[in-house]
């Protein structure tokens, strides 16, 4: 029987692992297992799919949190009651700063709470902000890979499309609150738009557990919308291979 009821996972299947890799997509955790020693299935339920591998001899879980802040609370929490302490999100991203390029790495330090589920682990006067060794590990071993990388803020909305200004919907509606808010964040120096860092690390400083976040720009918002698949590939790829090595390093 599981000791944590959404994502199915017994302490025992963490083999100890006290850091953990929180992509979004479900489909990318293998991915992500396979680049590391011994990867093994755990489970797959809902949007949680889990996989264990080593990285120098050290386990290392990978586990999906779908998409926005809600699920990611769940993922926390229960890998948290199993013995993580350590969180790495990867994922993939829209820039909004024109001098950011489709291919570049972003190592997040803190976000902008635009977010709901951020507000029932603390009120919006705390700051969302990632722990200061994720953050310079991420760093670290992106300059050594040679990758262009910046460091800086990140706006994660609840929504995909209104809260990250978006106007190619079915009704073309922006609700006057985030009318012109791209502007603004990008007038504010925010790099970019995702929708999990303000939970993730709202919650993993309230609760003393340590988070960090990579992305890789699948986008820049002030030239197009929509990403090709080929350049979404490339780019996990590029932070997927960052993210293991940052967790080797942390665990």
């Amino acid at each position: 029987m599981a000791d944590v009821f959404h994502l199915g996972l017994t302490k025992a299947d963490l083999e100890g692992a006290t850091v953990a890799i929180t992509p979004g997509d479900p489909a990318r955790v293998e991915r992500i297992a396979k680049l590391m020693d011994t990867p093994k299935f755990l489970v797959s339920t809902r949007e949680f799919t889990s996989w264990l591998g080593y990285v120098d001899g050290k386990p290392i879980v990978v586990c999906s949190t779908g998409i926005g802040g809600p699920s990611v609370s769940i993922a926390v929490e229960e890998l948290a009651q199993l013995g993580v302490r350590t969180f790495l999100r990867i994922g993939t991203t829209g820039a909004i700063q024109p001098h950011i390029n489709v291919g570049d790495i972003l190592v997040t330090t803190g976000a902008v709470r635009l977010d709901g589920a951020s507000q029932h682990f603390a009120p919006l006067e705390y700051p969302a902000v990632a722990d200061f060794h994720c953050t310079s590990t991420l760093y670290q071993v992106a300059q050594q890979s040679g990758e262009t990388t910046y460091v800086g803020i990140t706006a994660s909305s609840d929504t995909f499309y209104p809260g990250q200004e978006r106007y190619d919907t079915y009704s073309g509606h922006i609700c006057r609150r985030f009318s012109g808010s791209l502007k603004e964040w990008q007038q504010l120096n925010v790099m970019n738009f995702e929708m999990e860092s303000a939970t993730l690390f709202t919650m993993c400083s309230a609760l003393g557990l340590k988070a960090g976040m990579i992305s890789a720009v699948i986008v820049n918002r002030t030239q197009q919308e929509i990403p090709n698949e080929s350049t979404i590939k490339a780019a996990e790829g590029k932070a997927v291979a960052l993210v293991v090595k940052a967790a080797g390093l942390l665990a």
